[in-house]
């Protein structure tokens, strides 16, 4: 899982905003690292962090008796500006992030459902081994357009599917009549050759 942007990030980007609405005017001393914890329910070393970001920005100045000055209010807009970019950037990182755990868990529940199938199916319990297996159909295979009824796979391959997996979309113990399409993934069972013999099956291209 992705990890929240820092306080101290936060409380500066934050503050760089007050100065830019001129809550904290240029030359205005900030108030004490003690004060801004009590207003931001944080440490007084998390505001110590974020002044420091905003002193290495040149949005204000830090004196050795801690006190806080602001300098520029057109740097704290750049802070700003620069900081929307990295909040963009990590944004879209979350959100690729969040996509990736959905799929894995999305792969998490299709094993499931095809185990809980074999487990519980009348018509599989007497296959052995069990072996199942996800084949990809590609757009130019022949039997892109074919029902299941129509191809016979199991006459031909010994296979029997038992769920289609078409985008997000699980489509269990699937009927005769259910088309096949391109880029969908079928999940078979059948004896121990039966991904060579599915696959070579499927790996007919229709004629040009």
């Amino acid at each position: 899982m992705a990890k929240s942007i820092p306080a101290y990030q936060s409380i500066a980007l934050d503050i760089a905003k007050r100065i830019i609405n001129d809550e904290f005017p240029v030359g205005a001393k900030i108030f004490g690292r003690t004060l801004l914890a009590s207003q931001y329910s944080i440490s007084p070393e998390t505001i110590r962090k974020a002044m420091a970001i905003l002193k290495d920005a040149n949005v204000v100045a830090v004196s050795q008796g801690k006190e806080v000055i602001v300098l520029s209010s057109q740097q704290a807009y750049h802070f700003v500006e620069h900081h929307k970019e990295m909040i963009s950037a990590y944004s879209l990182r979350q959100e690729l992030e969040m996509l990736i755990d959905k799929k894995e868990e999305n792969d998490r529940q299709f094993r499931k459902i095809v185990t809980e199938i074999m487990c519980y199916s009348d018509k599989l319990k007497n296959l052995a081994p069990y072996n199942p297996v996800e084949i990809r159909i590609l757009q130019n295979s022949m039997v892109v357009g074919e029902s299941l009824k129509d191809l016979n796979l199991w006459y031909t391959t010994g296979a029997t599917v038992v769920a289609i997996r078409r985008g997000i979309e699980i489509i269990i113990s699937p009927g005769p009549g259910e088309v096949l399409q391109g880029e969908d993934r079928i999940v078979v069972v059948g004896s121990n050759d039966v991904l060579k013999k599915v696959t070579d099956f499927l790996s007919k291209v229709k004629e040009q």
